[in-house]
């Protein structure tokens, strides 16, 4: 007898902010596909990230938008029920790109295996890839060591929250930027920062100076050509910049082009400009894992969870990413 997979697909295409209206729920058959590797998934948890409300409308590193019906972009963390792979055995823990769905077959050099002792989400949070990017920015790029300062902005979200505490796990100083006391004191009380600001305040940067003191030594940029301006302000000579994310920018329409207050201050401060895409770190996952995984275990790597129950949940989940009402990473628990 065929199984029933349950998916998310979109209703209709996606032409300016999606919302719970543009997507719809749909049961199909689970046809097992023919030959040799493949994996039989069950999804944990998806992850949502906010590349993908770029992704929806076809405007991410040139890849199309989903069309009505089709998958979804979307990893998850998933226990594989059955194997037409040597290398991988029922019951193995598995991160693949699956789409929004509570059952799923994948190609198996998609997928890769990661540590079942650990909590599932966490290899789509701190270990999954915002851990990685924050990694790769951080530690391959800016080189950060004990004697940096480090502004962040995002530094609630997963990629800003980690690269913050990579920065203090290796003995230097880390100053957040966020929006709202609720997502400041997560920064602070939970991820250990020396400092946050809230943007939403009218004396944001003034703080943010103060926080900062003598200067930064390297500026980790999630949100666009405003606060960019301002992290280019507070950096001494010979600064690092890591352009990570634009995510302010990801649902805009084209700008005729960047703020000269954002670009004029790169030549002044004679900085050093990193563009970061995480896909070219992805051959070097172990190293990020090896490094990350001793801090998680002792507590000192951690990161808020913003759940959503049941696959149902993903449509609004989504959307309150986009809308920045999410705290921590935004998940659905499938199963």
């Amino acid at each position: 007898m065929t199984e029933t997979a349950r998916a998310i697909v979109l209703d209709r295409p996606v032409l300016a902010f999606p919302t719970v209206a543009d997507f719809t729920i749909v049961d199909h058959p689970l046809v097992p596909p023919e030959g040799d590797g493949w994996l039989k998934v069950r999804p944990l948890y998806l992850s949502l990230d906010p590349y993908i409300g770029a992704r929806l409308r076809g405007r991410h590193m040139g890849e199309p938008a989903p069309v009505p019906g089709e998958a979804l972009p979307g990893f998850c963390v998933a226990d594989v029920e059955e194997t037409r792979d040597p290398a991988f055995a029922a019951g193995d823990r598995v991160v693949v790109e699956a789409g929004w769905a509570d059952l799923a077959w994948v190609r198996s050099n998609t997928a890769r295996q990661v540590s079942s002792d650990l909590a599932p989400s966490l290899h789509l949070g701190v270990l999954g890839m915002p851990g990685l990017t924050a990694w790769a920015g951080m530690t391959q790029l800016a080189k950060t060591g004990p004697d940096d300062v480090l502004t962040v902005n995002a530094a609630a979200g997963t990629v800003g929250g980690v690269a913050g505490q990579i920065a203090r796990n290796l003995g230097g100083r880390a100053i957040g930027i966020a929006g709202g006391p609720e997502k400041c004191a997560l920064v602070v009380e939970q991820y250990g920062f020396d400092a946050c600001s809230d943007y939403r305040r009218d004396d944001w940067e003034t703080k943010l100076t103060k926080a900062v003191g003598g200067g930064s030594t390297i500026h980790f940029e999630n949100v666009g050509t405003g606060q960019l301006a301002v992290g280019l302000r507070l950096l001494n000579l010979y600064g690092r910049v890591v352009l990570c994310g634009l995510a302010d920018h990801y649902l805009a329409d084209p700008a005729a082009g960047p703020a000269m207050t954002a670009i004029g201050p790169i030549i002044g401060k004679r900085a050093s400009v990193f563009g970061l895409v995480v896909y070219d770190f992805y051959p070097r996952w172990a190293e990020w894992t090896t490094l990350a995984e001793p801090w998680v275990r002792s507590g000192r790597l951690t990161i808020a969870e913003d759940i959503g129950d049941g696959l149902d949940a993903a449509p609004r989940q989504i959307e309150r990413l986009m809308r920045g009402e999410n705290i921590g990473k935004t998940l659905v628990r499938i199963a």
